[in-house]
């Protein structure tokens, strides 16, 4: 996908087209997943206590994050709004969790910054949401644009942060989270349930190798705080 899109996604199969073409960027079928496992569990054995603890930390944030989401996704389509509303709350304090968990290493100023990158995600998944209830394409396009925008944005902080964080990988690693967000909140819309259970799965295996990655870097720039 090139990152200057600048006409706005109007048709609905498009914007399917989109959500499945961004989710489909990391493949993790057949040979490719096989070698996917093999990989992980090489690393796996070279990884410190540390750093899979650090690992496991942020992989229970970012499911925090898909679980909260997925919430508010949810509760907004059945016109639950208190439900959406708690949801919302969640998903907020998960974000700024989330951010805070870079603190130890790059500082305060830092934290609030991913904080406000962050949030820009929620917005543009929100806006994806909403607009997917009132069945709005050129909003859909709009907030689809949003979400890729953000994408880059979170791939450059990242990767000026952390060596170790190549801002393509990332940004490939954050358009395949947002086509999970797209495609889970069209599915649930059209009642697709087992199709939409079959997302979350991937969505989770996704947001693992995000959290991976993030621990992996870490551990690799901060060599000291992971021995």
């Amino acid at each position: 996908m090139s990152r200057n899109v600048v006409r706005p996604v109007t048709d609905r199969r498009e914007l399917l087209a989109v959500g499945a073409a961004i989710a489909a960027l990391v493949p993790l079928s057949g040979s490719a997943f096989a070698a996917s496992r093999h990989s992980h569990r090489a690393k796996r054995r070279a990884r410190t206590d540390k750093t899979l603890e650090t690992a496991a930390v942020l992989r229970d944030l970012w499911v925090g994050h898909i679980f909260w989401v997925r919430a508010v996704s949810l509760a907004t389509i059945e016109k639950q709004d208190d439900v959406a509303k708690t949801a919302e709350q969640q998903a907020v304090a998960n974000a700024k969790s989330i951010a805070a968990s870079i603190e130890p290493f790059y500082g305060a100023g830092a934290k609030d910054a991913f904080f406000k990158l962050l949030a820009g995600h929620y917005s543009a998944v929100k806006a994806y949401l909403v607009a997917t209830v009132a069945s709005d394409a050129p909003k859909q396009g709009t907030a689809t644009q949003t979400l890729t925008s953000n994408a880059e944005e979170i791939a450059t902080f990242l990767s000026k942060a952390n060596p170790y964080l190549p801002k393509d990988a990332v940004y490939n690693l954050l358009l395949a989270h947002g086509g999970h967000h797209i495609q889970q909140i069209q599915q649930l819309k059209d009642h697709k349930y087992d199709a939409e259970a079959r997302t979350w799965e991937e969505m989770k295996t996704h947001i693992y190798q995000i959290a991976d990655a993030t621990a992996d870097a870490l551990a690799k720039q901060f060599a000291e705080k992971f021995s």
